[in-house]
């Protein structure tokens, strides 16, 4: 394995943790349009409190899928042809949520735009559900064959890990967004999200330890990894725990909206360690697509860190920069004292 073969798959790693952290709070605002929100006002405040970066977060994505695309060809053909059908809800959804975002401000009735808000939220819980499912299923061990061609059935794609994957993310994203409502809206609509993690936060706690006892059982991690899974688990669970307490006892926002971010790159960390050096895990080990089977040429590699090099600090400025023009709290309902 050469050098860059392993930058680029901790790039990528990056790149998806960079996507959950931003994105994930995007994807509970959106579910909060069903679970949180009472009336237009609440809807328009958690629109305000994303419209202007929800786009701009979906860009980690993209750029995610087309570091794979280049730097792993191999990974890239077998992830995207065998969980064609999940990726292709995910690629609807995301498309479906983006022109809601536009159409619910044009539409002629509070009834179509009422419409619109749910899609909203469908596909806000859609998108982190199938994501969370594909990422768990490519370690649980899947039907490679030696070309490393991946035809898999129905029960290798749903099995109790990937749900409880598939679950987790999207509950993380939606805790996530929840503490971004918090930091992000004042009113009423403000009251009720910490209300909710009140609830939330243990569910979050014991669903994080049924994936880890799941672990054992679908994954090598523990005979391969042992060190470094329990080392991050246990920081997923203290993390968590942390923002538990700091959000309901120190009532503080900031603080508890790192940590819900943490938390969902910290999955994509543990099981990105826990791939090494494999990309997706076979169920016959000999088959295992690894970094060094699946990466392009080194010439190919060295021009995408120069392109990247290039780039990504000019794409990371204008990001910071575009939160920080939009850091003023928005005012939904103003909370009688």
């Amino acid at each position: 394995m050469t050098t860059l073969e392993l930058v680029w798959f901790i790039l990528i790693g990056v790149l998806w943790a960079g996507f959950l952290f931003l994105e994930g709070f995007d994807f509970g605002i959106g579910m909060q349009f069903a679970f949180n929100a009472r009336d237009d006002k609440d809807r328009e405040a958690l629109y305000q409190a994303i419209g202007p970066n929800w786009d701009a977060n979906e860009v980690w994505l993209i750029t995610a899928g087309g570091a794979t695309f280049a730097a792993f060809p191999g990974w890239y053909a077998s992830l995207f042809s065998g969980f064609y059908l999940m990726l292709f809800i995910v690629l609807l959804s995301l498309i479906y949520r983006g022109v809601s975002f536009e159409f619910r401000e044009h539409m002629p009735t509070i009834q179509a735009t009422h419409l619109w808000e749910r899609l909203i939220a469908l596909t806000s819980f859609l998108v982190p559900f199938f994501l969370g499912m594909i990422l768990t299923a490519t370690v649980s061990g899947m039907p490679i064959d030696a070309h490393g061609d991946l035809s898999a059935r129905f029960f290798d794609y749903v099995t109790p890990m990937t749900l409880v994957g598939g679950v987790a993310v999207a509950l993380m994203s939606y805790v996530h967004g929840l503490n971004y409502t918090r930091l992000r809206i004042e009113g009423k609509i403000q009251q009720r999200a910490l209300t909710q993690l009140r609830y939330l936060y243990p569910v979050l706690l014991a669903g994080e330890v049924i994936f880890a006892v799941l672990l054992f059982f679908y994954t090598d991690f523990y005979q391969t990894k042992a060190m470094w899974t329990i080392i991050i688990l246990a920081f997923i669970v203290l993390i968590t725990v942390s923002g538990w307490y700091i959000a309901l006892k120190k009532q503080h926002e900031i603080i508890p909206f790192i940590l819900s971010g943490l938390s969902l790159a910290s999955v994509v960390t543990l099981l990105f360690v826990g791939l090494f050096p494999r990309v997706i895990v076979a169920n016959n080990p000999i088959h295992n697509l690894t970094i060094v089977s699946t990466a392009s040429s080194a010439y190919t590699l060295k021009l995408m860190t120069i392109v990247v090099l290039t780039a990504l600090p000019i794409t990371l400025v204008y990001q910071i920069w575009s939160f920080w023009v939009f850091r003023k709290r928005i005012i939904s309902h103003k909370v009688v004292e």
